[in-house]
């Protein structure tokens, strides 16, 4: 079921400016656009990602070892240039009815409406997948990323002091946003 949904997924989206998007799934075709993505990453976003995007042995094995039932990974494609990278993580065991959403956008198409338009086709995909809830951890100094993961219903739960380090050892707070996909059944 996952991985049907996902490989035939496909959204056309007009940002403000006119651009036309594609949102897809990625392919195994995608390696060195996924890669290009990657490539020019500042040291200053490089700080914020779990793994070393800049590498691209490290980027080219996530196309690679691709699998929809684990990863659910959505590309934004303007022209064959791929210009953003949502994923949605699946959880296992006690976890297995929540997804961890993350997401990267080239820096020619931040503050567009393209971030907000993928995390919405993401939502959407995770509920397509019944998963019964979402989650994104994002540093607290990010706060315009908190405000578009809340512009589309997510709630910050939480605040962890200290949780996310820096490669240079420094640490800094982490906001936990969810959003509900299935609602809370209250019965008495």
């Amino acid at each position: 079921m996952v991985a049907e949904h996902i490989s035939t997924h496909r959204h056309l989206i007009n940002l403000k400016d006119g651009v036309r998007v594609l949102l897809r799934p990625l392919t195994k075709d995608d390696g060195d656009r996924l890669v290009a993505l990657f490539t020019p990453v500042t040291a200053d976003d490089a700080k914020y990602m779990r793994h070393a995007v800049t590498d691209p042995a490290v980027v080219r094995r996530w196309v690679d070892e691709l699998d929809y039932a684990h990863v659910l990974p959505l590309v934004a494609v303007v022209q064959e240039r791929i210009v953003g990278d949502a994923t949605l993580h699946f959880g296992v065991g006690p976890g297995r009815h929540i997804g961890e959403l993350r997401i990267f956008l080239a820096k020619d198409y931040r503050r567009r409406g393209l971030g907000t338009a993928m995390l919405r086709s993401v939502v959407d995909l995770a509920r397509k997948s019944g998963l019964q809830m979402v989650v994104a951890y994002v540093v607290a100094d990010q706060t315009r990323v908190i405000k578009a993961f809340e512009s589309i219903g997510f709630v910050a739960q939480c605040r962890y002091e200290d949780f996310f380090m820096f490669p240079d050892g420094e640490t800094t707070d982490v906001v936990i946003l969810t959003m509900r996909l299935v609602p809370r059944e209250e019965e008495f």
